[in-house]
């Protein structure tokens, strides 16, 4: 039975009938882009290995993306010594547990399990059964890696032929594993077939082990270098058993090598070849035989103070290499460059609007965090814009930049010292070829900034000697490539403070006319919806006038991101009940809102409970078109807005993106000092959409 006659489902079976297909992957990249468009999105393995203090880490993997918070526990079905004993119980558990969480979803993706022959007739079957019993139609992951796209079309109505005699139905097939210029035939052949179709190239970063996948199973220990780069992928191991001029020729990027530990003369090489200019960058180095470098070569390696990670086994060479060889890469919830591999992958080859309509599931109006930030993202590659980061010798903005990169988000260029940065960046395995990095101390065009900066501060006794300093500093070069519109937006703040970020703004991009107050809003992504919060961040006790300012800018802002405004002003009265100073303040702000800007719907003062809980609404403002539906939230004050912000995120489990600089010029956004790399990654990704709406407006 092919997919041309599924009805609209709520779950979807993930499965495949052989190793190494890369099933994990596509359920990976299908999850994030149902969790982005699906709405409330679970996870079940209906057969997990889960013994006694083992987890499934793909399962722990792919709930890092679901939408619906289901414990790890109740993701899984029974394990398979269960359907060992008694196949026909097995399944009715699995369809039992399977329901409790479909309940609390929209849709759910199914993880087949592994090949592992659980059942007879085949592992396949048994999966095919379970999907039917769910109601479930599979999506059918096969590999094409070597095999012909008549060999594969072959394969695919073979196990169709499985499918449907376990009375399952296929929704499509992913062929995987493709030789990429052979993409296109593949696809014909099953789609001739009657199938949906997809073919994903093969990525051979996805199955490389990092360094430390290769240290476990060699039971290897870490002999010199930064253990941090211990997660760098290994895409190909050789053994270097010949000459050194020999092992230099044969060398390539992320390359493990391995050499007995006695050839002082393969050691020294490879150390130095990988901090040498045009020599590929080494994941890392093997020395097997159990034997250490002489205390001489010891001390000279130590003192060149390598990053590279050099292992240490007691293995023979045949034996490293054979392990090494049959070591296979895992995606788990540290693999960040394998996660955003598998995402852009399937962004290009399986587009979401695509895969949900031709799979068809469940849509939903609500809007999970998973669905905002993948918005964000998705709106940000449309149109990319050109993003200065002024951070660049910190980890987290390298390891930001690889993502956007890789995402296709925005284009890019680093401030620092630009050998110091592309070492680093090759050494943390990000390809940085596409990124511009300028070093401010020396650039030219500090010569073309000074007598800009200094004509804008001449009111101020700026003089051009003090100018040509000035913009030597990070945040006041990167604000005047901002200015002058070498770039069209700006993200800085993990490693500078918010004053050192936006002191340039105010006194060079300034702010919109119009517009007196520069503030910020926090995006709050609840579990089924996002609110706005401003301003939590900038102004610490803004007047009514200021607050206008500040309503009518965070209106603006939610609108522009897809979040339909309706404003409350926050007090601790609501409506006419309260009087005194704070409280006529918001009233009075309130009233600036309906006259400088009448198309916004706004209330206030208003208490936060009444202004987002309908009950409450229908007792204290019955007849409000804001009250009980607010999506904008603004605080009277800095103290009552950002402990608010820290509350909600803490005790709610709420994903608090920002803030978000509104009222300037230019698009300038502000990082917290202990932003995560996603954090820099949203950031980015807002201020390139802010700069899309500039040049729109």
């Amino acid at each position: 039975m092919t997919g041309n006659g599924i009805e609209s489902a709520s779950g979807i079976y993930i499965a495949s009938a052989e190793g190494d297909t890369g099933k994990s992957t596509v359920a990976l990249g299908v999850l994030v882009q149902l969790a982005a468009t699906g709405g409330r999105v679970g996870l079940f393995r209906p057969i997990a290995r889960a013994g006694a203090g083992e987890r499934d880490e793909i399962v722990d993997l792919l709930i890092e993306y679901t939408s619906v918070d289901v414990p790890y526990e109740d993701c899984l079905g029974v394990t398979y010594d269960d359907v060992h004993d008694d196949p026909d119980a097995a399944i009715a558990d699995i369809v039992t547990r399977y329901h409790a969480v479909a309940a609390q979803c929209d849709n759910v993706l199914i993880l087949g399990s592994d090949y592992t022959d659980v059942a007879s007739p085949s592992e396949l079957g048994y999966n095919a059964r379970i999907a039917a019993n769910l109601a479930a139609p599979i999506l059918l992951v096969v590999k094409a890696l070597g095999r012909e796209p008549s060999e594969v079309r072959a394969l695919v109505d073979l196990l169709a032929g499985d499918i449907a005699q376990a009375h399952a139905a296929v929704a499509g097939v992913v062929a995987n594993r493709c030789d990429r210029y052979r993409r296109a035939e593949i696809v014909d052949a099953v789609t001739e077939g009657g199938y949906r179709a997809w073919a994903l190239p093969e990525e051979p970063l996805l199955f490389a082990p990092t360094m430390a996948e290769l240290a476990t199973a060699l039971d290897a220990e870490l002999f010199s270098g930064d253990a941090d780069l211990l997660d760098r992928e290994a895409i190909d191991v050789m053994v270097g058993g010949m000459t050194v001029e020999h092992i230099l020729e044969r060398l390539s990027e992320s390359m493990a090598v391995i050499a007995p530990a006695d050839r002082s003369d393969v050691l020294l090489s490879l150390v130095n070849a990988n901090a040498a200019q045009g020599f590929p960058r080494l994941a890392g180095i093997i020395l097997n035989g159990g034997l250490k470098p002489h205390p001489m070569i010891d001390a000279l390696v130590r003192g060149l103070r390598p990053t590279l990670p050099i292992l240490q086994c007691e293995h023979g060479t045949y034996e490293t290499a054979r392990i090494c060889s049959t070591t296979r890469g895992r995606i788990g919830v540290g693999s960040v460059r394998k996660i955003d591999a598998a995402l852009a992958l399937m962004e290009r080859y399986m587009p979401a609007d695509r895969l949900f309509a031709d799979l068809r599931l469940h849509s939903s109006e609500v809007m999970t965090p998973q669905m905002f930030e993948y918005m964000l993202l998705s709106q940000a590659k449309s149109d990319p814009q050109h993003i200065v980061l002024p951070e660049g010798g910190d980890d987290r903005i390298l390891r930001a930049a690889g993502r956007l990169l890789r995402r296709g988000v925005a284009r890019l260029t680093l401030l620092g010292q630009e050998e110091t940065v592309r070492r680093r960046a090759e050494e943390l395995g990000i390809d940085l070829s596409e990124v511009d990095i300028l070093d401010p101390r020396t650039s030219e065009l500090v010569d073309q900034f000074a007598p800009i900066y200094a004509e804008l501060r001449k009111h101020k006794g700026m003089t051009l000697d003090r100018a040509q300093e000035v913009v030597r500093d990070e945040s006041y070069f990167g604000t005047m490539m901002l200015h002058t519109g070498m770039v069209d937006g700006m993200v800085s703040g993990a490693v500078h403070t918010t004053a050192q970020t936006i002191r340039p703004a105010f006194e060079i991009i300034k702010t919109q006319p119009g517009v007196s107050t520069v503030s910020s809003v926090f995006f709050m992504c609840l579990a089924d919806k996002v609110l706005a919060y401003g301003d939590c961040a900038i102004v610490p006790d803004p007047t009514s006038t200021e607050l206008a300012d500040i309503a009518i800018s965070s209106a603006a802002t939610a609108a522009a991101f897809g979040i339909d405004p309706r404003v409350a002003m926050l007090s601790y009265s609501t409506g006419g009940s309260g009087t005194g100073a704070d409280v006529d303040k918001v009233r009075a702000a309130t009233e600036l809102v309906r006259e400088r800007a009448p198309e916004i719907l706004v209330e206030g003062p208003i208490q936060y409970d009444a202004a987002i809980d309908r009950s409450v609404a229908s007792t204290k403002m019955p007849d409000s078109p804001v009250a009980g539906q607010a999506t904008v939230l603004i605080f009277p004050d800095l103290n009552t807005g950002n402990n608010t912000y820290k509350a909600v995120q803490r005790s709610a489990g709420a994903i608090a993106i920002g803030p978000v600089l509104q009222g300037l010029n230019k698009p300038m956004n502000d990082l917290s000092r202990g932003a995560l790399v996603s954090d820099i990654v949203n950031t980015v990704a807002i201020t390139a959409i802010q700069a899309q709406n500039m040049k729109r407006s």
